[in-house]
């Protein structure tokens, strides 16, 4: 994406989100933002119930019409990936996933087959991984192969992407891919969603991680400023002290008390598991809209 231009960026990709919401099929999408040294790469993610429903919708003119409107966001051409089966993996706090596509070279797909599994042999032994798996070209839509693996921290992955043993395996494998791509991904607020028991689940996306953090975020300021606040001011203390130290209590009480309580009450609606309907989607995002509006009203009446 061209510098200076997120904000323009955001928008063409709402509108693109919206439009792909009207398609049959469309289950979700979600955007991630850059990670690390990918300073100007950004990542959106649509899921269909089926790929003939996919592609339906990359091959649409609005999309067409869309892609040629946001041209002058873009640094480069974009690049797009399409994986089809596969099961969703569990990811933990902090994980990170790692899409690498290879363009393979025509007659040796079965010497890339034992390059990738040599490789995953190799990822096994390296500190933080927790898992990959590679999807096959889909005829007449995704012409690359597409390796997903997933580590625990960023730093761990990006350990392994640097490490020599990775280097070397790179050296080997270019015998059978004329070129690859990597992109990572990672989740804005996964540190924060908890589910199934303890185990940490895939995160749900993240236009409802916001809306949860904001439904336990907004009671937590209001309470810290009608409390906390008003004591610091008479003490004295200076206002971006006060800040600091309200800043401190509203991070630890969501971290340990109330995410975990949001995660309890609304895991029908954010487990990416259990929301599999649209009913269910609205249902949960009409809820959390109404909690807004009675806290509003019970701060207003109060303050």
């Amino acid at each position: 994406m061209r510098a200076g231009r997120i904000g323009d960026y955001q928008r063409w990709q709402g509108r693109t989100n919206e439009a792909a919401r009207e398609f049959e099929g469309f289950e979700g999408a979600e955007v991630y933002p850059p990670e690390g040294g990918d300073e100007n790469v950004w990542v959106s993610v649509f899921r269909f119930s089926g790929i003939d429903r996919l592609t339906a919708w990359l091959d649409s003119s609005r999309r067409r019409e869309l892609l040629a409107e946001g041209q002058d966001l873009f640094d480069g051409p974009a690049t797009q990936e399409v994986l089809h089966g596969g099961t969703p993996a569990e990811q933990e706090a902090g994980a990170v996933t790692a899409v690498v596509s290879h363009v393979v070279e025509p007659g040796r797909e079965q010497g890339f087959l034992r390059w990738q599994a040599k490789a995953l042999k190799a990822q096994e032994k390296a500190p933080g991984f927790m898992g990959s798996e590679l999807f096959r070209p889909v005829q007449g839509v995704q012409e690359r192969w597409v390796a997903v693996f997933r580590f625990d921290s960023r730093e761990h992955l990006d350990d392994w992407l640097a490490s020599d043993v990775r280097q070397g395996l790179l050296e080997e494998g270019r015998r059978y891919f004329a070129s690859y791509d990597v992109h990572k991904v990672g989740s804005a607020f996964s540190g924060w969603f908890s589910f199934e028991g303890g185990a940490r689940g895939d995160a749900p996306p993240n236009w409802k991680q916001a809306m949860s953090v904001l439904l336990a975020l907004y009671p937590t300021v209001m309470v810290l400023n009608l409390t906390v606040g008003y004591e610091l001011d008479d003490l004295g203390v200076p206002g971006y002290v006060g800040l600091f130290i309200g800043n401190v209590l509203s991070v630890s009480a969501l971290t340990w008390l109330l995410m975990p309580l949001v995660n309890r009450v609304l895991a029908f609606w954010l487990v990416p598991g259990r929301a599999r309907s649209t009913r269910v989607h609205v249902a949960g995002a009409a809820l959390v809209v109404l909690a807004y509006l009675l806290f509003v009203a019970i701060f207003g009446l109060i303050s």
